[in-house]
């Protein structure tokens, strides 16, 4: 087994851009399946989720160009709606693939994400929205088989909140017909990153962002270039790591406010905080002050 060593106390100080989120990227790698043409993505981070998303493409018959570099050239005119069981049981949001399958080709052959078991499913909201799109929904042996000759928008409304079911309907519901009402819908900036890429292949979607979001059916989707939102998380675990480091850290090419209750923390813990538009800089100046932090 493979060991990561730090020796320290060493100080983090300097600069670096943010990577990008893999909660973000997942997701819009499983959309470019709605796409008439080719899809470029940016600042796609080098993690093996990623590689397992593109493999699962590729197994679908997929073109997929990437090599770790942050590029992601991706050309899925030619998908089966089967996706390969073997790849899809090692991670959850493989099963993003369902909504795009559905919505394209009008059919998804999808395995559950982890196999078959007893009791509820992780994607049974999944299920219940694509009901409600109007598609045939049965699953047996740890396989959710989806079929739909036409989808047509109607109000769905998440029994709970679920980053998985908003994605997946939202995803469905950009080629559906008619009008689509999310209800109870995740708000993570990850999911407004995935609209935000839909809407730059020419989806019609308001209110993301919010706990309600419309979708107006289109004909089709185009393809597109398009960059990852940076990863929160990575850049709040830096942030923490130069204070805990006595260090000096700036962060680029990142969104502030998606970290902006993390700063208030480490500004409340007396240390020296400075946003810029896309950056974010935080410099241990005074030893850390207790502070007392409640989470959801």
């Amino acid at each position: 087994m493979a060991r990561l060593v730090i020796s320290g106390p060493t100080p983090l100080r300097g600069s670096l851009p943010a990577s990008g989120a893999k909660n973000a990227a997942l997701p819009i790698i499983a959309a470019s399946i709605l796409a008439q043409g080719r899809v470029v993505l940016e600042r796609v981070p080098n993690i093996s989720d990623v590689w397992c998303m593109a493999d699962i493409l590729r197994g679908m018959g997929a073109k997929v160009d990437y090599n770790g570099d942050g590029r992601m050239v991706l050309d899925t005119s030619k998908v089966n709606t089967v996706a390969p069981h073997e790849l899809v049981r090692k991670m959850n949001a493989s099963f993003d693939v369902a909504g795009p399958l559905l919505a394209c080709y009008g059919e998804a052959e999808v395995s559950l994400p982890g196999g078959c078991r007893l009791g509820p499913r992780p994607v049974d909201l999944h299920i219940m929205g694509f009901r409600k799109l109007g598609a045939e929904v049965s699953s047996e042996r740890g396989f959710v088989k989806a079929r739909a000759k036409k989808l047509v928008g109607d109000r769905i409304v998440f029994p709970k909140v679920s980053v998985g079911a908003t994605k997946n309907c939202l995803m469905a519901a950009t080629l559906a017909e008619g009008e689509t009402l999310l209800e109870n819908c995740a708000r993570e900036p990850e999911i407004v990153d995935l609209a935000n890429f839909l809407i730059k292949m020419g989806a019609n979607i308001q209110g993301h962002g919010s706990s309600s979001i419309t979708i107006q059916g289109v004909k089709r989707l185009q393809g597109c270039e398009y960059q990852i939102l940076a990863d929160r998380i990575e850049v709040g675990t830096y942030l923490i790591g130069a204070v805990v480091t006595r260090g000096d850290l700036t962060i680029e090419d990142c969104v502030p406010e998606h970290v902006a209750s993390l700063l208030d923390r480490l500004r409340e813990a007396g240390q020296e905080v400075t946003v810029w538009d896309k950056a974010v800089r935080v410099k241990h100046v005074h030893p850390i002050k207790p502070l007392e932090v409640a989470t959801a």
